[in-house]
């Protein structure tokens, strides 16, 4: 599985690239804070429901959560189902806020 610091995965979105990010939390942690992308909580990825996701199959996809390991958990599944690319998130939201508050 391939990760990221969310240092890195803050200057690919500061500097303007295009990212694809999954939040595998659930919604109401996404409603919380979030810094973007799809809300596909992990009981949708571990129950095959990732049709939102499906034409990405071919590219990078970040996925994210709070700590980083429902993120990671969802990088696993998604490459059994032919993600070439999936990145986990390390840290999560929790390592994000502790970094970049405000």
């Amino acid at each position: 599985m391939k990760t990221i610091t969310v240092e890195a995965l803050k200057a690919k979105i500061d500097a303007g690239e295009k990212i694809n990010l999954v939040d595998v939390r659930e919604s109401h942690e996404h409603n919380a804070f979030n810094i973007g992308g799809i809300l596909l909580p992990l009981g949708q990825v571990q129950s095959l429901q990732i049709d939102e996701i499906e034409d990405l199959k071919e590219e990078v996809v970040y996925f994210y959560c709070r700590s980083g390991n429902r993120s990671g958990q969802a990088c696993l599944m998604v490459e059994s189902y032919g993600f070439k690319n999936a990145v986990n998130v390390v840290g999560g939201m929790l390592d994000w806020q502790s970094k970049f508050p405000g």
